[in-house]
């Protein structure tokens, strides 16, 4: 099976949520259980990536990411909701509500 692309992952009607992070990075570190948890209480509703920002210059590049955590949400290609900084699970269930179908 061929791996998908993130193109293909982004055209999906299913929002995706991308966590960047860093290996180096404390609140990376601290919100990871915050952000599985989320993925696990969403199933299905919500994709949810994690790129690491160290690995992946090009796509820090490409969406101007200057710190982590960034977090971006996208829906039917379009970033509909980005932050930086500490989120918790309901912070995050209160931003992708309003975009899950």
């Amino acid at each position: 099976m061929a791996q998908e692309s993130l193109q293909d992952i982004l055209k999906g009607e299913t929002p995706v949520l991308i966590d960047v992070f860093a290996d180096w990075c404390g609140p990376c570190q601290a919100m990871m259980p915050e952000i599985d948890s989320f993925a696990e209480k969403m199933g299905p509703k919500v994709r949810v990536l994690k790129i690491n920002v160290d690995r992946n210059p090009q796509f820090a590049q490409a969406f101007g990411i200057r710190g982590v955590p960034t977090l971006l949400l996208f829906k039917n290609e379009d970033l509909v909701w980005r932050a930086s900084g500490m989120h918790t699970q309901q912070q995050l269930e209160q931003v992708t509500a309003p975009h899950v179908n």
